[in-house]
């Protein structure tokens, strides 16, 4: 299986992103990748608080060292791209992985 850092938007309508993210890493999974959602693993409950500048940077560079292993990044762009997916682009492209855009279409 190919890996893959995944990008979508977190921040805002948290709750549509969410719900946005997890039909993503479906998306990704059916396309035979193995993604890391690093804002839906580490915004958990009892995990990292997001709100927190701090942790949310813990959180920021714990997704990040990922491209140390990944084959790629992939952003889904439905929702918009946030300056945290701009920063995650930019980072990718600095390790010199592949970045993919791609939409849900009708399905977002």
């Amino acid at each position: 299986m190919k890996l893959v850092i995944l990008e979508s938007p977190y921040a805002g309508d948290v709750d549509a992103n969410v719900e946005y993210a997890r039909r993503c890493v479906r998306d990704s999974l059916a396309r035979g990748e193995a993604p890391i959602a690093s804002h839906l693993l580490y915004t958990q409950p009892g995990i990292l608080d997001d709100d927190d500048p701090a942790e949310r940077q813990w959180g920021i560079d714990a997704g990040l060292a990922w491209k140390a292993v990944a084959h790629g990044s992939v952003v889904y762009t439905d929702r918009g791209i946030t300056r945290g997916m701009e920063h995650g682009i930019a980072a990718a492209k600095a390790a010199g992985l592949p970045v993919e855009f791609r939409t849900l279409g009708a399905a977002a």
